[in-house]
């Protein structure tokens, strides 16, 4: 019997699981929209991470000071929104007439789908961090009579300045800086809350100039997702109220924030067999010797054949007859012409390839149903061994196997693997 390799040692990529959450806005009267990038490529270096990777470049001050962000999982995004006073802080106005910020710190889901085939998965954001350079109508130093910029910054706020101490519930980081009239800050935010600071002098006005945040993301498992690009956004409300709230007094000059999700996805399915693999003889165990000289029939005939397999995703495995059987392959009978013996064949898969129930995969029937029988690798495999087994059973072998007459028996079979899902 042989098995023709047209399949059999079949190489499939797919050049397209991706999330893209990208470093690029678009500005309108009344939205902005920022894209977020990420991908997935199978890497054999290093085949247990199994997780996106974030191509969105990052700016502003996580991309300044990493060490504020990174440690907390946070990328960092500049965005051009500007938030200016409509009337003067009064010295200890309640919070939503002064300064406060409040950020979408909870996690929201939004769903991404497929470009081409719709299938959907789920991804999720927070916003962790949130800054700006606050810029004020006069010098900290002639609202407030100090002696210098940090001085006059610092008293003119109840609790100290910006970068010394962050109100409750947000977390101040380490690192700010300041000029005579403008102040740069970045605050991390665990809890979905608003954060004020009381003016203890007169501002006649003031403004955030643009709007740092730090986002975290949860991606789904690309291993689940079909080779491909998936898009989706999630809609923020600027402004009193809304999710970024900065109060009633500092008004926004756009009304929503939108990102804009592409998630790349990148498969890989490999399959070697090692030289002359494609050919397979079935023969009884320890060989032909006890039936050409005792006549003792053999209980089966059968071959193990061993391939690698370097797969990053699901895939489903069948079979293709040249000699149709009833869920297995006939043979020919090459003296006759009838096809009488049927091969049937079943897969084990390397550690770390389940079928759809979660158990492992050891001798596990094939069939010729082109949907097929579909595994999923629990991490990215390069190079794993499994075997194909190939077997006649015994109710064949009588007829097949006459003392004195010398028969050939001969057939193709083709093996699929198939990550088309």
């Amino acid at each position: 019997m042989i098995p023709r390799g047209r399949k059999l040692n079949k190489i499939i990529k797919r050049c397209a699981f991706a999330y893209v959450f990208g470093g690029i806005f678009s500005l309108s009267a009344q939205a902005i929209t920022q894209e977020i990038r990420a991908s997935f490529v199978p890497d054999p270096a290093n085949p247990q991470n199994n997780q996106f990777i974030n191509k969105t470049p990052q700016s502003g001050h996580c991309a300044t000071f990493a060490d504020d962000c990174k440690p907390y999982n946070l990328s960092g995004l500049r965005l051009p929104l500007r938030f200016s006073a409509s009337h003067a802080i009064e010295p200890g106005a309640p919070e939503r007439a002064g300064a406060t910020l409040k950020a979408p710190a909870q996690w929201r889901s939004l769903t991404v789908s497929n470009v081409v085939t719709g299938e959907a998965h789920t991804v999720e954001i927070r916003i962790g961090g949130i800054g700006s350079l606050y810029v004020l109508s006069d010098t900290a130093v002639n609202l407030t009579g100090a002696s210098n910029d940090l001085e006059g910054h610092t008293w003119l706020w109840n609790g100290g300045s910006w970068g010394g101490g962050a109100p409750n519930p947000c977390q101040q980081s380490s690192h700010a800086s300041h000029s005579p009239d403008s102040y740069r800050f970045f605050w991390r935010t665990p809890l979905e809350s608003a954060c004020s600071k009381q003016a203890a002098f007169l501002i006649p006005w003031m403004s955030y100039d643009y709007l740092d945040v730090g986002y975290e993301l949860r991606t789904p498992n690309p291993l689940a997702m079909s080779a491909g690009i998936y898009t989706g956004e999630f809609r923020y409300a600027v402004g009193p109220g809304g999710d970024f709230d900065m109060g009633d007094n500092l008004l926004p000059d756009n009304s929503s924030l939108t990102f804009r999700f592409v998630l790349d996805v990148q498969h890989m399915l490999k399959v070697d067999l090692p030289p002359g693999g494609h050919k397979i003889e079935l023969v009884p165990q320890g060989g032909w010797q006890a039936w050409l000289q005792e006549g003792r029939r053999p209980a089966r005939l059968f071959r193990d054949q061993t391939f690698n397999i370097s797969t990053s995703s699901k895939f489903k495995m069948f079979f293709q007859c040249e000699h149709a059987g009833i869920g297995a392959c006939a043979l020919r009978d090459t003296e006759s012409g009838s096809t009488f013996p049927q091969v049937y064949m079943s897969v084990s898969l390397p550690h770390g390839i389940t079928d759809n129930t979660g158990q492992p995969v050891k001798r596990r029937p094939l069939t010729d149903n082109a949907q097929g029988t579909v595994f999923q690798p629990g991490h990215f495999l390069e190079r794993a061994a499994g075997t194909l087994h190939f077997e006649i059973p015994a109710f064949y072998l009588e007829q097949m196997l006459q003392p004195g007459q010398a028969r050939r028996y001969a057939g193709n079979v083709t093996v699929i693997w198939d990550s088309e899902v």
